[in-house]
């Protein structure tokens, strides 16, 4: 398992920069998956790392259904802010985060600009991002809307499409809350897509037989992600 220093090198930052910022004061935290581990409304004040595994930013609806609204990846992380949050934190895989407080993390973004331009690029991504699910969401339909979710996560957890299957690593229930529909279509979808001759399962693997396709089908440019 990376330590802090190691995630934060491989997200980008200089080393020089990077050990300064992984000399705050820190926790590591394993959360399961199916448990909420910050409930909407909780204190905006942690910086939190993900060393391994995959976490979601959800918000509920009236009747308590979920909408999750992000996700943060190996290298990726949640940054402080004023006030509490509008979104609650869970863990779609098991997760190994690294969680420290926003109160230590101030003395260092003055003393390293560096680190306050590595956020703000990360907030940039995040914010182009959350751009694309809302199209994702609002103007393609089902299939498109599946498609563009293993096109994305394929481009985020660096698999080459024409070399390597890609591990999924969510239930059919989660894909359904990040596209907005319903369990019962996302499995019809992948059953299109297999039929298609688009994409083929293996368990949890999904083999890109026609990456292009699947790309063409999704509208899906990658551009938003650099």
């Amino acid at each position: 398992m990376m330590d802090l220093f190691d995630t934060l090198t491989r997200s980008g930052l200089s080393e020089k920069a990077a050990k300064a910022l992984s000399k705050i004061p820190h926790k590591q935290v394993q959360v399961d998956p199916r448990r909420p581990f910050r409930e909407p409304g909780h204190d905006r004040d942690e910086v939190i790392f993900i060393q391994t595994g995959l976490l979601a930013k959800y918000k509920p609806d009236g009747s308590g259904r979920r909408q999750i609204v992000a996700l943060r990846f190996p290298g990726e992380g949640i940054l402080p802010a004023k006030g509490k949050a509008p979104y609650g934190i869970q863990a779609i895989t098991k997760a190994d985060l690294m969680v420290g407080q926003a109160s230590d993390l101030e003395p260092i973004l003055e003393e390293y600009p560096e680190i306050a331009n590595f956020f703000y690029k990360l907030a940039e991504r995040q914010q182009a991002i959350g751009y694309e699910w809302l199209v994702n969401c609002g103007r393609r339909d089902s299939m498109a809307r599946v498609a563009h979710l293993l096109c994305e996560t394929a481009e985020r957890m660096k698999v080459d499409p024409a070399k390597e299957a890609m591990r999924n690593p969510f239930t059919q229930q989660q894909i359904a809350d990040i596209t907005g529909q319903t369990s019962v279509n996302v499995n019809r979808v992948f059953a299109d897509l297999e039929r298609q001759g688009v994409i083929r399962r293996d368990g949890r693997l999904v083999h890109f037989e026609e990456f292009d396709e699947l790309r063409r089908i999704a509208s899906f440019q990658p551009d938003y992600l650099s």
